[in-house]
């Protein structure tokens, strides 16, 4: 089994930092040291405390931490997670706010599955919550799925959405933020082939790699000098006897947070520097800017090893989405089937990850959409994260975004009526009414 013994050793090197981390922060804290007048022992608290926290952090999926929302009428309601369709890799949840009307606004955001949870949108569900009724994809860490359940890669996460988008209706407002943009302007036209009556009202694609070659940034030039089976070679490894998915092939999000880092590591390295500083004077806190961020940032889940491998070679390298000859089980995927959802896309000025152009290019793709259905945005200023979650999101464009789905509401009430209306069935020979 392809590296078996490194998975658990790399969970034993987080272990034993976390360790690190925790035993700084006991000596630094014990009462004998402070009656020495060094400051080092305070920096060494701050260190212990920082360490700690951010390699805790690795293995524990955060919380939604979204408790209440404020109705129209003033009022807070409580919110709950609802499970609406549970598969291995991933569910359908629902953020129901009860004592609240059902609102006509629908949306489904699609999250990254890209190293983090989908608790990486939790600033984005908050935001659209008051205004919408919200439903996400909330992806499984692939440690934690047996072998048993077989593989996952671009074509299964493909038609998932499918099958989440027909249980929503065709009145949904699809948000897809990031990774997902390609895959989810696939999936709508596989249903605009397979099922034209569920497909979404709207799609909005927020910084995505549809056409990566548009604009080069670090990750598309890495997808474009490493050969595939130095990839496989050199990142996959083989979940530990640890977890229940022991022996599947994965790329660990260890890994891939490293990598992340790596990218950014002056800025990230400053960032620490300064909270461990800030823990030393007795200045952070558990809920500051920097851990609220990192909190996030450092829970990072395994992806397994055939998604992550297909993403770099179907949609980076050999580029199936941006030419349009994406397949599903052997058939194409016509992106020109679309024909009747409005497509809107999102970038930001200052993207390192997804630069301006790569996402702009679903419009060119969208060859049966009429120009009036056709819109896009480009953020200045912004960079990959303040189009989904940050200032820029927030003040300028989630208002667009939300203008664009009511631009277009109602376009689909009369399939959404059909779809939703009692239909007749036979129970013990017997005819009866089913709602759908």
């Amino acid at each position: 089994m392809r590296y078996l013994p490194l998975y658990d050793l790399t969970e034993s090197v987080r272990i034993t930092n976390q360790w690190l981390g925790a035993t700084a922060q006991a000596i630094g804290s014990s009462p004998g040291v402070a009656m020495i007048p060094n400051p080092y022992f305070q920096w060494l608290r701050g260190w212990g405390e920082v360490t700690e926290r951010s390699f805790s952090r690795m293995v524990a999926k955060p919380d939604w931490g979204i408790h209440t929302v404020v109705g129209a009428e003033g009022r807070d309601h409580v919110v709950r997670v609802e499970r609406l369709i549970k598969k291995p890799f991933g569910d359908l949840i629902h953020f129901h706010v009860q004592g609240r009307k059902p609102l006509a606004r629908r949306v489904l955001l699609v999250a990254p599955m890209s190293g983090h949870y989908a608790t990486l949108l939790r600033s984005t569900v908050a935001s659209l919550l008051p205004d919408a009724e919200v439903y996400i994809t909330d992806w499984h860490n692939a440690r934690d799925i047996p072998v048993s359940e077989g593989k996952f890669d671009i074509e299964d996460y493909t038609l998932y959405l499918v099958d989440f988008m027909r249980h929503l209706g065709p009145d949904i407002n699809v948000v897809a933020v990031c990774q997902p943009a390609p895959l989810t302007l696939a999936a709508t036209a596989y249903l605009a082939a397979e099922d034209p009556e569920a497909q979404p009202q709207t799609l909005t694609l927020i910084g995505g790699p549809i056409d990566p070659s548009a604009a080069a940034t670090d990750v598309t030039d890495f997808g474009d000098r490493v050969a595939m089976d130095h990839l496989e070679a050199t990142v996959i490894q083989s979940v530990g006897f640890k977890y229940r998915g022991a022996g599947r092939l994965v790329y660990p999000g260890i890994q891939q947070l490293t990598s992340f880092m790596t990218m950014n590591a002056e800025k990230h390295t400053k960032a620490f520097n300064n909270q461990i500083m800030r823990a030393a004077r007795g200045e952070a806190s558990d809920h500051d800017k920097h851990n609220k961020f990192y909190d996030e940032y450092l829970a990072v889940m395994d992806m397994t090893a055939e998604f992550y491998l297909t993403t770099v070679d179907r949609i980076f390298k050999e580029r199936e989405i941006a030419r349009n000859v994406f397949e599903i089980n052997g058939k194409r995927v016509d992106i020109g089937a679309i024909t009747n959802v409005a497509v809107k896309t999102v970038e930001g000025e200052k993207d390192d990850i997804s630069a301006p152009g790569q996402c702009l290019a679903a419009l060119e793709l969208c060859t049966g959409l009429p120009d009036e259905m056709k819109a896009q945005h480009l953020e200045p200023g912004a960079g990959h994260y303040g189009i989904f979650a940050g200032k820029s999101w927030r003040d300028n464009i989630r208002p667009l975004v939300l203008a664009f789905m009511d631009e277009h509401a109602g376009a689909h009430e009369a399939q959404a009526k059909k779809k939703r209306a009692p239909r007749a069935v036979k129970t013990d020979g017997k005819p009866a009414l089913k709602a759908v």
